[in-house]
């Protein structure tokens, strides 16, 4: 008799405004119709609560994972089976405020049941993680610099009321706070050395929303997008933005180091802090070591399917990126100004 296939829901039933605690039954029904034999799981307020809750559902033998909830759900998920030798497959249904991961797979957002109905396609993809010192976990980004603090600076009730427009107003807050760091990265092409204002390793190409970071960024190589940004200047930094929106032009600039890499060593070459964010979370110190787990977890993915209807848009994030592009201009055309000034000037 052939054994029947087993799925855990994991679910954040606070996340995105608890949608999903309107849908759990349906997502159930729509399991069962797949040949699964399924139960769920509530996170709660207690630390690695979905992290738990994954590891030993594995070791129990399931079969599939389903992470409902926000980048933080599923990275906690990543992290409970992750270190394990035998990984059940994971599907994500994205319910958070930037949804970095479910962009990168083509997930709709803000409708549970279309994502948990790509699960019948069957479209499946071996997925890289990245490993962070020694024994934590990321899917989409680890990064360094003064604008991580935008993360941590952004009260969790804004996040969720905003979403982007919360973030863009803090990013633009400490856009002239930026400053420079002196570090040592260490990569597969050799040793970087010198100032930067911030680091990304990237493991797809939606960071914080924008899809054009890492443009060619693969979910399957192997690699990390290593991204050095070296200038602290306020002008070049928009510059720089400009040019991302602009379809990815960034990633051949001067003040750009843009680099492939399966692993990564940053050490800081003075005694100021600099925090490592994780997958938008606060995740330690540099110095760190990163690792490219390659294909490590098998997801469920839309990743072919390219169909406007499967990809859902938000409004706040159309509202983001005029808002970003219309700030970019204003400051270029600010910046004209002060060389024609300074021009006249001389």
């Amino acid at each position: 008799m052939k054994k029947q296939k087993r799925a855990r829901l994991i679910y954040n039933p606070i996340s995105g405004q608890e949608i999903i605690k309107k849908n759990v039954a349906d997502i159930l029904t729509i399991l069962e119709g797949f040949g699964y034999e399924t139960s769920a799981f509530q996170t709660t307020p207690e630390p690695d609560s979905a992290k738990n809750e994954a590891k030993r559902a594995a070791i129990s033998g399931f079969d599939l994972i389903v992470a409902a909830g926000g980048d933080g759900t599923i990275n906690e998920v990543v992290n409970g089976i992750a270190p394990l030798d035998k990984r059940p497959k994971m599907a994500i249904i994205p319910t958070g405020t930037t949804n970095d991961f479910a962009r990168a797979l083509k997930i709709p957002r803000g409708n549970p049941l279309k994502a948990a109905e790509l699960i019948g396609k069957k479209k499946t993809l071996k997925m890289d993680i990245g490993k962070a010192f020694d024994d934590t976990y990321f899917i989409n980004i680890a990064a360094a610099g003064s604008l991580t603090e935008l993360t941590y600076s952004v009260p969790s009730q804004l996040k969720t009321m905003f979403g982007y427009l919360a973030y863009l107003a803090k990013g633009v807050e400490l856009l002239p706070r930026l400053s420079n760091i002196p570090v040592k990265v260490f990569h597969d092409q050799g040793i970087f050395e010198g100032n930067v204002s911030m680091i990304f390793a990237a493991l797809t190409n939606s960071v914080g929303g924008f899809e054009q970071i890492a443009p060619d960024a693969k979910l399957d190589d192997g690699k990390f997008t290593l991204i050095l940004v070296k200038t602290a200047n306020l002008f070049e930094i928009v510059h720089l933005l400009r040019l991302m929106l602009m379809g990815g032009k960034h990633i051949d600039h001067r003040h750009i180091e843009y680099i492939k890499t399966s692993k990564i060593m940053i050490e800081p070459q003075t005694n100021q802090q600099m925090m490592i964010n994780l997958d938008g979370e606060y995740g330690g110190d540099a110095p760190i070591k990163l690792e490219n787990l390659k294909n490590h977890i098998t997801f469920y993915t839309n990743i072919d399917d390219t169909a406007n209807e499967i990809i859902s848009f938000d409004q706040d994030e159309l509202v983001l990126e005029a808002i970003a592009q219309k700030f970019a201009h204003e400051v270029d055309d600010l910046n004209q100004l002060m060389d024609e000034d300074k021009g006249e000037n001389d």
